[in-house]
């Protein structure tokens, strides 16, 4: 039995030695599990974080602030980000970047970037000659493209998350425009890339809206269909969204709420920037009147001047959202001259006029995508920080025809939450509740080729044909996979932007090329001559729309199969009779019993191109990549043009398959062989039923970009290490800032703790002149020499100083601990004189503790005591400025030892057992101890049925030793009937305490 447990206990060491390691990885695991989003705005962002113990929380900025401006100064030496940078754009108009999200994705030609240099002069821009991109050329050193800008920020949004998580954070989800296209969603990615950015997912401000109130509104979602519009108006531009909420069943959930985007309505340019700017403009030119006679200098060619009149418009702009008027002041704002005016709500909305009338623009944009009308449509809820001008919610609510807008939502963080709520959906390290989201498309996408078809005998002609990949409005994520069926060489095609028609002239220019792709396949001839016996199912390219938007081809297959007989056996005796029997009974082969053959496409007549009918030839196949909701009225899929053969080939495969899965059942009554081929007669082999062999061939693919080219590897790199060099050289800045600080603070209270009377009482008139003199000069090198000094240097000197005060110090902190110190000691002394007196008033029958133990525990009292009175006196010997003898740490050293020895008795008497009491010769117990309770006293024992009082004691059985038995060898006996509990707990088995002289 010994040897036994002594076997197990390895074994539950190495057991809890692995939850102990365990239990260390989860919880190092822990402290990188947070993820973060980032709404970024044209004028602020919002960054929200979601960690373990941490539910969806928005971030706050250095400033404590809930949002953070857009904002990058970019100079030699330095870089500011948020409010620190917005008030250098008054000093510094130049190098202080902001709605440079605007160039984002835009080549030198977009109308967008002549806007961008009208409305911001001062930013001199020059362009890629390779990509036709915009960069911001700072100084003939200095010059960022609109992607390194936004890195900055990103990375920016992250350090801030990081501060406020106190772990770092890697997975974020960034919201986008609902407008940005392939080429502008790519620029936002790459951004994130030079970032150090992990992105989940590029979500849509508007999806990231309408996902924040359906979470917080989960109990108000049922079955039946809720229309919600989303009017969202910010800095740059205005979204109007349509969404539907209702519960829908799911595979994997069953009913949980979701989110479907309906219909989509956006202004680019509308927003609340461009009231700014016509407030700006008003303001200079009544500045330029006040000056006017005074030969004085145009007020809008002065950039510091331009940037204090947009800060006033910004702030008169809210202000008059509540105020029928105001005066717009600002002192010096050129030549030391101050400007104050008066500009009232009308004329505001006089300047604005032609942009109120453009509100209900994206109202009737986004109800005609969703093909409702607006007795559909439940609520209209305002979103974006424009939307609190009086003048815009006023025509809105005439353009929608409800009684009142609601504003039961934050306007300004409601996408930041969103985000965060999907971060934490898609990262692994959390499990929220299931919200099923099914965004939208807004820019078809299709593909086009070209193929030589033979119209009459001899007569050959190009034929131009069209599918449409991804339809306007149809859902994404999700999978497509597109069949050529009509070539056996090499071949182009094109993937471009489908029907663009419900942009204006305007917006089409502003969207940039509507060309994305061109696919140039190689190896397709080859893998014909590869299987030349094989039956061609066509050349796939398998399309991938992701969860950012973004579109990528996967891959590009030739895909082959063909019927393969496996070679016959011989049937034995017993599978003769038993077809024989299996046929009596209509076993047999049956038309129902199908081969597993191969999908044959009937090549039809060519069809014109898109607009009339498709070709069948091409099929294009729908595969969902994210969980598609099961539910009775859910939207069908994008309905392909007429004459389309795809739909119907889907179904014939779909059979297929649903027949070969049928065909490979075990349980099948008989072989299913090949159509009109009946059964082997007896005598002859078992022919087994042909199968399907499937080949594969991957087929090379040359991708060229037409509308936007990507930055290539060493470009993106060299982005990348540039970036990462100007966060260091932060990092060192701040480093440098922190020890110039700490030294100039060190300098400062020491100086003031030399006049303060417990410093003087321990120190000497020279010891006190000197260190204030080297405090003096520390000072003057700081002031005159410390601008240039390195952070080395710094903290040299910092350590020069306080080596110097190191003794001063140590005697006030000395000082200080004294009165505590040694009150504690004296107190732990007299309890434990108290515990030791006690200790010998014990009888000797019930002592616990042996002689030596009592004598340790005195020893060391009276060591104590004689070491603190002998260290009082010599220290009260030595003057106060000199080091002291009586030092806390040797206090708190004794006060160890003592305690030490102290617990050990405690311990001791806590778990060790009493000694069973003698008996007399008659049998009776003795009496109790003087110092034994009443309630011990007045105990009885219930003595087990069939047992009288006058019973004989019964011995104890014999018992091998083991571990866990009791310390004392000789017999035990259970007591007779008076015999006392404590007697049987000597059989409980529990091992009694060692004892000093037994160790």
């Amino acid at each position: 039995m010994t040897v036994k447990v002594r076997r197990q206990r390895p074994r539950r060491r190495v057991f809890w030695a692995l939850v102990a390691v365990l239990l260390a990885d989860l919880l190092a695991l822990s402290d990188t599990l947070a993820v973060m989003s980032v709404d970024l705005g044209s004028e602020s962002m919002k960054v929200a974080i979601v960690k373990p113990g941490v539910p969806m929380e928005i971030v706050l900025n250095k400033e404590s602030r809930r949002k953070t401006p857009v904002i990058v100064t970019l100079k030699e030496n330095e870089r500011f980000f948020g409010d620190s940078a917005a008030s250098m754009a008054i000093k510094n108009p130049k190098a202080t970047l902001r709605y440079f999200q605007h160039l984002l994705g835009k080549q030198a030609d977009n109308p967008h970037v002549a806007l961008y240099q009208a409305r911001f002069p001062e930013h001199e821009l020059t362009f890629d000659p390779q990509r036709q991109t915009v960069h911001f050329q700072i100084s003939p050193q200095l010059q960022f493209s609109p992607e390194e800008v936004l890195g900055m920020v990103l990375n920016y949004s992250r350090s801030l998350a990081e501060d406020f998580a106190e772990q770092p954070i890697k997975d974020a989800v960034i919201t986008v425009p609902v407008f940005f296209n392939q080429a502008e969603r790519r620029a936002v990615l790459q951004a994130a890339r030079m970032a150090g950015l992990k992105v989940l997912q590029l979500i849509n401000d508007n999806t990231a809206t309408a996902l924040s109130y359906g979470v917080f509104r989960r109990k108000d979602i049922n079955t039946t269909a809720q229309n919600i519009m989303f009017y969202d108006m910010g800095s740059g531009s205005t979204v109007c969204t349509i969404v539907t909420y209702q519960m829908v069943k799911t595979k994997e959930a069953g009913m949980q709420p979701q989110l479907q985007i309906r219909g989509v309505g956006f202004d680019r340019t509308l927003g609340g920037l461009e009231m700014e700017l016509r407030l700006r403009e008003h303001l200079a030119g009544l500045f330029n009147e006040q000056r006017k006679g005074q030969r004085a200098k145009d007020v809008r060619e002065n950039p510091r001047a331009m940037a204090k009149l947009l800060r006033e418009a910004n702030r008169l702009k809210t202000v008059l959202s509540a105020n029928a008027d105001h005066m717009a002041q600002i002192e010096g704002l050129m030549d030391d001259v101050d400007f104050k005016a008066k500009v009232t709500r009308v004329e505001f909305e006089e300047l604005c006029a032609d942009l109120f009338e453009r509100v209900p623009g994206p109202v009737q944009q986004a109800l005609q995508s969703a093909e409702m009308s607006l007795d559909e449509i439940e609520q209209v809820i305002l979103v974006g920080g424009a939307t609190r001008v009086p003048k815009v919610q006023e025509v809105l609510l005439k353009a929608v025809g409800k009684e009142e807008l609601g504003k039961n939502i934050n306007a300004d963080e409601a996408a930041a939450m969103g985000a965060v709520y999907q971060a934490a959906a898609l990262s692994k390290a959390f499990k929220v509740k299931p919200f099923v989201v099914r965004d939208a498309v807004v820019y078809p996408i299709l593909v086009e080729f070209t193929r030589e078809v033979e119209e009459e005998p001899g007569v050959h002609s190009l034929k131009h044909n069209k599918r449409v990949l991804f339809s306007r409005m149809g859902p994404y994520p999700q999978r497509k996979v597109i069949t050529f069926n009509r070539y056996s060489h090499d071949f182009n095609f094109h993937i471009n932007y489908g029907d663009l028609g419900f942009l204006g002239p305007e917006d089409l220019r502003v969207f940039g090329s509507q060309n994305l792709t061109t696919v140039k396949l190689k190896g397709v001839g080859d893998s014909f001559k590869k299987y030349p016996d094989y039956e061609s199912k066509g050349i796939k390219a398998h399309f991938n729309l992701d969860e950012s938007g973004v579109l990528s081809l996967d891959r590009v297959e030739s895909v082959f199969e063909t019927l393969v007989e496996d070679s016959p056996e011989e049937e034995s005796t017993l599978t003769k009779l038993g077809n024989t029997i299996s046929s009596l009974f209509g076993g047999g082969t049956t038309p129902d019993a199908k081969e597993n053959g191969t999908d044959t496409v009937q090549e039809e007549e060519e069809s014109p191109a898109e607009g009339s009918k498709d070709e069948p030839g091409e099929q294009v196949e729908l595969k969902e990549e994210a969980e598609a909701p099961v539910e009775d009225g859910s939207q069908p899929l994008p309905p392909e043009p007429k004459g389309d053969a795809a739909p119907e080939g889907e179904k014939a495969t779909e059979k297929e398959n649903g027949d070969k899965s049928e065909a490979q059942k075990p349980s099948e009554k008989a072989e299913a062989g090949p159509e009109g081929i009946a059964p082997a007669p007896e005598g002859e082999k078992k022919q087994k039923p042909a199968r399907k062999q499937r080949m594969v061939e991957e087929i090379g693919v040359e991708l060229v970009v037409l509308d936007l080219p990507d930055l290539p590897e060493d470009k993106l790199a060299q982005s990348v290490q540039k970036l990462q060099d100007l966060t260091l050289r932060d990092l060192e800045k701040q480093e440098r800032e922190k020890a110039a600080n700490s030294l100039e603070a060190f300098i400062f209270e020491t100086q003031d703790k030399l006049y303060q009377p417990e410093y003087q009482e321990v120190s000497t008139e020279e010891q006190r002149e000197e260190i204030s003199g080297k405090l003096s000069a520390a000072s003057t090198w700081l002031e005159d020499e410390g601008v240039g000094a390195t952070t080395v240097m710094l903290k040299e000197k910092l350590a020069e100083l306080r080596k110097l005060c190191q003794g001063l110090f140590f005697r006030v902190e000395e000082r200080k601990k004294w009165p505590e110190r040694l009150s504690a000691l004296d107190n732990l002394l007299n309890h434990s004189s108290m515990f030791l007196k006690g200790a010998r008033l014990i009888p000797e029958m019930d002592q616990i503790f042996t002689e030596v133990e009592m004598t340790t525990l005195e020893k060391v009292i009276n060591e104590t005591w004689a070491w603190k009175n002998a260290t009082l006196a010599e220290q009260a010997k030595l003057p106060a400025t000199e080091k002291p003898v009586l030092l806390s740490k040797d206090i708190e050293a004794k006060m160890m030892a003592l305690d030490r020895e102290v617990q050990y008795l405690l311990n001791k008497a806590k778990f060790t057992k009493p000694r069973p009491r003698p008996k007399d010769k008659n049998g009776t117990r003795a009496e109790p101890p003087l110092n034994a309770s009443a309630s011990d006293q007045g105990e009885k024992v219930i003595l087990p049925a069939g047992q009288t009082e006058d019973a004989e004691p019964i011995s104890e059985p014999e018992k091998v030793e083991t571990g866990s038995e009791p310390g004392d060898t000789e017999p035990l006996e259970l007591g007779g009937p008076g015999a006392e509990p404590e007697q049987k707990e000597q059989l409980t088995g529990q091992k009694r305490p060692l004892k000093n002289d037994e160790l």
